[in-house]
């Protein structure tokens, strides 16, 4: 199942649809994946794919790697590369474009991908962060009280706007949502968000991303939700300081 924890998180962290990986192999012409064979790859279904798929997967996400350095594909050099193709592929690596990379920040090839697979290898940390059904409302909820360092959303909702990084209008509704504790992420929307919520920590300047790991995010927020009170003593009046303290109590 960690590939299948793997496929999910890199749809999810770029905001794609299920048709942008198989769309990118045709269009770069590298092998061949069927909306089918990602569904279940996605859902742990498919129990022996063939080599020309983690043939396709694995270069994409080299090409990715080079392509799109910033994670994301500059305007000019998506039609120069994808000219001719569907458009719906413009759009989304223009929002999001993010290889998959191993711990050490290498990005993982057509062997690897296999590899991890088929077990021999343990998927990077960031794409192997497993959030189970019955904790997600729970780790929303600390997800906000962390974001807000405890203080009413009316007083933070500009500036965590300005720091979410993501610009599709549903995730950022979402994301307001959730800190405003209107509603709750799912399980597979939690997994997805680790990466941009790391980044808005970054932006706000209460956390750089490799200070802080994605998994130790994860396990930061899980002690909080076990807490679920808010920190006593005055409240900073600079929020990054605010939730420097947060991060500071939970660790």
């Amino acid at each position: 199942m960690a590939f299948a924890h793997l496929i999910r998180h890199w749809h999810g962290c770029n905001g794609w649809s299920h048709r942008v990986l198989p769309g990118l192999a045709e269009a770069l012409d590298v092998g061949r994946v069927h909306n089918s064979q990602l569904s279940m790859l996605r859902n742990g279904k498919l129990a022996s794919p063939g080599p020309e798929v983690f043939l396709a997967l694995g270069r994409i996400n080299r090409w990715l790697a080079v392509e799109a350095p910033e994670g994301r594909l500059e305007p000019g050099r998506a039609e120069a590369l994808l000219d001719g193709h569907h458009p719906e592929l413009y759009e989304a690596l223009q929002a999001s474009a993010l290889p998959v990379r191993g711990d050490g920040n290498e990005v993982l090839g057509p062997g690897e991908l296999l590899e991890v697979f088929v077990g021999l290898r343990q998927a990077p940390s960031a794409f192997d962060l497993r959030v189970d059904a019955a904790e997600a409302a729970d780790l929303s909820a600390a997800l906000a009280l962390l974001f807000t360092a405890g203080r009413p959303w009316r007083l933070c909702r500009e500036q965590l706007l300005a720091a979410y990084p993501v610009e599709k209008r549903q995730r950022r509704e979402r994301f307001a949502a959730v800190m405003a504790g209107q509603g709750d992420y799912s399980a597979a929307e939690l997994e997805a968000e680790l990466l941009d919520l790391r980044r808005t920590l970054a932006v706000l300047g209460a956390a750089g991303e490799e200070d802080l790991g994605a998994d130790r995010f994860l396990e930061l927020l899980r002690r909080r939700a076990r807490q679920q009170l808010p920190w006593e003593g005055p409240v900073p009046v600079d929020l990054a300081s605010a939730i420097r303290r947060e991060l500071d109590g939970a660790a």
